[in-house]
C-alpha cells in the first residue's frame, strides 16, 4: 500500500499560481512611491534634506509642525552606511542653507547645524544587523528656546 504524497500536483499549481498573482499585484511603480515618500517627507522636513533611501520611522519620530517650522525628533532608517551617511550630511546640509557648528564622527556621530533662528542635531547610530545600516536621529528646535531651569 502507497501513501499519497502531502502535496498533489493540483495543489502545487494552485500555489504557483497564487504566488505568482501575488507577485503582479504587489509589482507596482516603486519608483513612484519612492518619490511619492520623499515628498512627504520633504513636506514635513522641509528644508532639511535627506540621504537617498532613507525613510522616517514614524512609531519612534515626534514632529510638531511641518515645513521649514517644525520642532521635534525625527528617527529614519538609512539605506547607507554611517560613514557615508555622516559625508551626505556635511556636504548637503551647508549647501541648503545650515551651517555646521559642530561635527563627531565615531561610534555614535553628532552634526549639529544652525539656519536662521533654527538649530538641527543630527545622530547617527550603526543600524542593528536586520534592521536599517544606519539609525539617523534628527532633533530640530528654535536657537534661542526659553528654557527655563526646574526650581530646586
Amino acid at each position: 500500500m502507497m501513501k499519497s504524497p502531502i502535496f498533489s500536483r493540483g495543489s502545487i499549481a494552485a500555489t504557483l499560481l497564487s504566488l505568482m498573482l501575488l507577485a503582479c499585484a504587489s509589482s507596482g511603480d516603486s519608483s513612484s512611491a519612492a518619490s511619492e515618500a520623499q515628498e512627504i517627507q520633504s513636506q514635513l522636513l522641509g528644508d532639511m534634506p535627506l540621504p537617498a533611501g532613507s525613510k522616517i520611522l514614524s512609531a519612534d519620530s515626534l514632529i510638531i509642525g511641518r515645513g521649514d517650522n517644525w520642532v521635534g525628533r525625527a528617527v529614519l532608517s538609512g539605506a547607507q552606511n554611517s560613514t557615508d551617511i555622516y559625508a551626505f550630511f556635511q556636504a548637503e546640509y551647508p549647501k541648503a542653507g545650515w551651517t555646521t557648528v559642530s561635527a563627531i564622527k565615531a561610534k555614535t556621530s553628532i552634526l549639529v547645524f544652525t539656519k536662521g533662528d533654527r538649530t538641527s542635531t543630527v545622530e547617527l547610530n550603526e543600524g542593528s544587523f536586520t534592521g536599517p545600516k544606519t539609525l539617523i536621529t534628527i532633533t530640530a528646535s528654535p536657537k534661542n528656546a526659553n528654557v527655563v531651569a526646574p526650581k530646586k
